[in-house]
């Protein structure tokens, strides 16, 4: 089953932690992407620009939104995501507590919804 996993953190407290320690969270992302790849799980991987500037952009009831900040009223942003392919919800949350963002941000697990989308009412 394909999981999305939904990588968070606070702006603030990354830029807090310096660029050493940002090298060193970039060199457990590689490493954790090659043992996924190795072990056919990784499917596909990407940052998320930062959202200021330029603004984030949505659209909401067909009409296009534009803020100066973080779609969600949230502290926490989206870093990033890892789309993997794993047996088992157990085998995701593993994956998902090996993310070097884990230790000071917030990771969301979704599992994604293959074949023809079901209406939502």
């Amino acid at each position: 089953m394909k999981y999305l996993v939904l990588i968070y953190h606070e702006e603030e407290r990354w830029n807090e932690i310096g660029e050493p320690a940002r090298q060193q969270m970039y060199g457990e992302y590689r490493k954790l992407r090659e043992q996924l790849q190795e072990g056919g799980q990784f499917l596909a991987a990407a940052s998320c620009s930062r959202p200021r500037p330029p603004p984030a952009s949505a659209c909401r009831e067909g009409k296009e939104l534009v803020t100066d900040g973080p779609f969600a009223e949230t502290h926490e942003q989206l870093g990033g995501y890892f789309l993997i392919d794993v047996t088992t919800l157990d085998e995701a949350i593993a994956v998902a507590k090996r993310i070097p963002s884990a230790r000071m941000g917030t990771v969301e697990i979704r599992p994604i919804v293959e074949g023809p989308a079901e209406p939502v009412a």
